[in-house]
C-alpha cells in the first residue's frame, strides 16, 4: 500500500497498517519532515486514538500550556486569558506542530515501514486489482490501493477525482505564517499576543525559543495560485500596508523578507466521496476543515485510524471504503459547520461583532 503525505494523516495511517501486517510505503515531497507552523490541538476521539497508538503520555508531557492577551491599536491589553482552562478545552491538548509529527514518525518501526522523501506522485493508472504509479523519481510501481494525505492542494485527489476547484469551499479569508522571533512583544515567552479590527486579525504566538507571526485578513477571490511565491508578498502590502496599529508594521516587514512565507486561502474541502477504485484521501486532502475549527489534526488521526481498522476487519476493500465514508460524514460534516461561528469571532464585519469578540473572552474568565 502506498501512502502520499507524512504528516499527522499519513503518518497515523502508516502505523495502523503497519500494526495491521500490511506492507506500508510512504512517500513525502519534503526532504524531510514538515516540523515548522504554530501550535495545533489534539481533542476528543483523536486522543483515545493516541492512547491506542501508546504514545499519549508524550504528547502530555510536551503540553504547550501559555497565556494569551488581546490588546488594542497601542498595545494595551483588553482580555487576558489562559485558553487551557477554559471549560470548552478542558481535556484537550495543545502542542507544538513539530513535537506531534516526530512523536508519530517516531513510533513506526522504519525496518518494516518505506519512507521515501524527497519525491511525489505525477500519475496513477487504476486497474481492477492494483494501481500503477508513477514517481516524480525512480520506477513506475505497483500497488493494491493508494492513500492520498497530502492536504489541502491534494495531487492524489487531483490526479484521481478531479480538479481542486470541484470541492474546494473558498471561506473568504487568507492567512499568512513567518517567523517573527526578533519582534519584541514586552510579553513574557509562551504568550499568543492578538490584534484584531474589522475584517483583519495579526497574531504573534512564542513558543519554545521561537514565535510566529501570522496575518488573517478578510478579502474576496484574489488572482493568485498557490505555487506562486511573489504575489502573496505584494497582496500583504496591499491589505496591511501603512497600518500602523499594534506590531503591524514589523510583522509586515518580517513577511515580505521572508524566505519560507507560507501564505494560503482559508477554505474548507467538501466530497460526495473520499474513494475511488483503489484510491482513498484521507485528512486535509479529503476533508479539511480549515484551522478556524481548530480540528484538522484531530480529523486526520480520526480518519486514518478509521480507515485502517475498517480495512482490517473487511476483506474486502470496497467495503471498508463505504464504511469509512458513510460513517465518519456525519462527524465530519458536523465539524465543519462550527466555521462560521470562529469566523465571526476571529474576524468580525461590524463594530458591534469586534466588541463582542472581546466580550466572549471576557466571559470566560
Amino acid at each position: 500500500m502506498l501512502i502520499s503525505g507524512a504528516s499527522f494523516a499519513g503518518l497515523t495511517l502508516a502505523y495502523w497498517l503497519n500494526k495491521f501486517d500490511y506492507e506500508v510505503t510512504v512517500v513525502e515531497l519534503g526532504k524531510d519532515l514538515r516540523t515548522g507552523g504554530s501550535p495545533i490541538d489534539v481533542r476528543g476521539a483523536a486522543l483515545d486514538i493516541a492512547r491506542e497508538m501508546g504514545i499519549y503520555e508524550q504528547i502530555k508531557a510536551n503540553e504547550f500550556v501559555h497565556t494569551d492577551a488581546i490588546v488594542d491599536a497601542e498595545g494595551k491589553t483588553l482580555v487576558h486569558f489562559a485558553i487551557n482552562t477554559l471549560p470548552e478545552y478542558l481535556g484537550d491538548i495543545e502542542i507544538h506542530r513539530g513535537d506531534l509529527v516526530e512523536i508519530i514518525y517516531n513510533v513506526i518501526p522504519k525496518n518494516e515501514v518505506n519512507i521515501m522523501f524527497s519525491n511525489s506522485i505525477t500519475a496513477l493508472v487504476q486497474q481492477d486489482d492494483h494501481v500503477k504509479v508513477s514517481f516524480e523519481k525512480g520506477d513506475d510501481k505497483i500497488y493494491d490501493l493508494v492513500f492520498g494525505a497530502d492536504g489541502t492542494h491534494s495531487m492524489v485527489r487531483k490526479l484521481v477525482f478531479g480538479p481542486e476547484d470541484d470541492f474546494k469551499k473558498f471561506l473568504g479569508v487568507y492567512f499568512a505564517f513567518a517567523a517573527a522571533d526578533h519582534i519584541q512583544t514586552g510579553r513574557p515567552k509562551s504568550t499568543g499576543i492578538v490584534y484584531r479590527e474589522l475584517g483583519k486579525q495579526a497574531v504573534i504566538f512564542q513558543f519554545k525559543a521561537a514565535a510566529n507571526a501570522i496575518l488573517v485578513f478578510r478579502a474576496p477571490q484574489l488572482n493568485w495560485d498557490y505555487r506562486d511565491r511573489d504575489r502573496p508578498k505584494q497582496i500583504l502590502k496591499d491589505y496591511f500596508g501603512g497600518n500602523e496599529h499594534w506590531k503591524l508594521p514589523e510583522i509586515l516587514d518580517a513577511m515580505l523578507a521572508a524566505d519560507d512565507l507560507y501564505f494560503d486561502e482559508a477554505c474548507q474541502i467538501k466530497m460526495p466521496s473520499w474513494t475511488k477504485g483503489r484510491v482513498g484521501l484521507i485528512g486535509d486532502a479529503a476533508y479539511a476543515p480549515s484551522f478556524f475549527t481548530g480540528m484538522g489534526t484531530s480529523l486526520a488521526m480520526q480518519g486514518a485510524s478509521m480507515l485502517a481498522k475498517e480495512l482490517h476487519h473487511n476483506q474486502d476493500h470496497q467495503t471498508a471504503f463505504a464504511k469509512y465514508n458513510n460513517g465518519f460524514k456525519p462527524f465530519v460534516e458536523s465539524v465543519q459547520a462550527r466555521v462560521n461561528d470562529s469566523l465571526k469571532i476571529q474576524l468580525p464585519e461590524t463594530e458591534e461583532e469586534l466588541q463582542a469578540s472581546f466580550a466572549a473572552w471576557k466571559n470566560d474568565q
